[in-house]
């Protein structure tokens, strides 16, 4: 096994258990499991979930439990690994999960939640690896008045593929989910997510931002289904790409099935570049450019990355996605 480089320091200073998976194994010795336990979990029938069965953590709290936050870092010494996860909330349980990939190599994941009614998720994942591939299969239930909010972000120079069903299993389930990518040199990220309002009164909120640097390559799709009984649905998409050089590549897919007849649902989706008068403004005021247009570039990826509750666990987001932008912009 190569050496692994100070894998602490990629531990935000936060309470509660901490994983460390090298190479898919994890390592007892850096580790504190509290709440989470390790065992056999199945696969899932998507092509990159049936390659995730086996032993992986399990994070199950009982009605009405809250958890310290469940820190988990993935480390790749360029081998390849899959780990499946799975996460199950009993009925007004609340819980935290940070995960962040670092390393070399293909980490492969597939995560299973399942939210009980009245059950509180927040999941934020930092995809940091300089070189290598990261998939993520993600499959969800939320149940009545439940809510789940997961937020990515993907500042390394690994390529990554985001595939997520979601489901709004009960009346008045809510979900948020998404992100920012940002990429450069040759860097492809792609990420499909589709949302199923089976329920009525379920909202959903799609937030994901992307930068694309050089000739690299981004794809979103976003897609909405609301059944025909999920009645006073309300779905939100915001797909939105920013180039900061014209040899990039940004391409967003929205989608919306609706079978209801009384919703509220939208999407949005643009591709553009900063805008050269605030640009011009920022420079006459003595901003040089490159500062400028990390500044707006910042703003830019800001509320992809709001909805992170924790303030630890936001300011590490953005202090990794302002050290992206100030080795991209210089």
């Amino acid at each position: 096994m190569a050496p692994i480089a100070a894998p602490a320091a990629d531990f935000l200073d936060l309470p509660g258990a901490k994983l460390l998976f090298v190479d898919g194994v994890l390592d007892e010795g850096r580790s504190d499991l509290h709440h989470v336990t390790i065992g056999a979990l199945g696969a899932d029938d998507h092509p990159l979930g049936r390659r995730a069965g086996g032993t992986g953590w399990s994070l199950h709290l009982d009605a009405q439990a809250a958890a310290d936050p469940v820190q988990i870092v993935h480390v790749a010494t360029g081998r390849q690994n899959h780990v499946p996860a799975e996460i199950i909330l009993a009925d007004d349980a609340a819980a935290e999960v940070v995960e962040t990939f670092v390393g070399a190599g293909w980490q492969n994941r597939f995560t299973r939640t399942r939210l009980g009614k009245g059950a509180r998720l927040m999941r934020s994942v930092r995809l940091l690896q300089p070189a290598g591939f990261v998939s993520l299969r993600e499959a969800a239930e939320v149940g009545e008045a439940a809510s789940l909010v997961t937020v990515f972000l993907g500042a390394g120079g690994q390529g990554s593929r985001i595939d997520a069903q979601l489901t709004m299993a009960g009346d008045g389930a809510f979900a948020e989910y998404g992100g920012a990518l940002l990429m450069s040199a040759d860097q492809k990220q792609e990420c499909a997510v589709r949302v199923n309002h089976a329920h009525p009164n379920g909202s959903s909120r799609q937030v994901w931002r992307a930068v694309a640097a050089d000739r690299s390559q981004v794809s979103l799709a976003a897609a909405v289904e609301v059944a025909r009984h999920a009645q006073k649905t309300d779905g939100e998409q915001s797909l939105r790409g920013l180039l900061l050089d014209r040899t990039a590549t940004v391409n967003l897919k929205p989608e919306l099935e609706i079978f209801a007849d009384d919703v509220k649902c939208a999407h949005g989706a643009t591709v553009g570049e900063l805008d050269a008068r605030a640009l011009f403004y920022m420079q006459s005021r003595g901003i040089p450019r490159a500062r400028a247009e990390a500044i707006l570039t910042r703003a830019f990826v800001a509320d992809a990355l709001e909805r992170i509750g924790d303030e630890t666990v936001r300011a590490a987001f953005e202090t990794d996605a302002d050290a992206w932008l100030e080795a991209a912009l210089q």
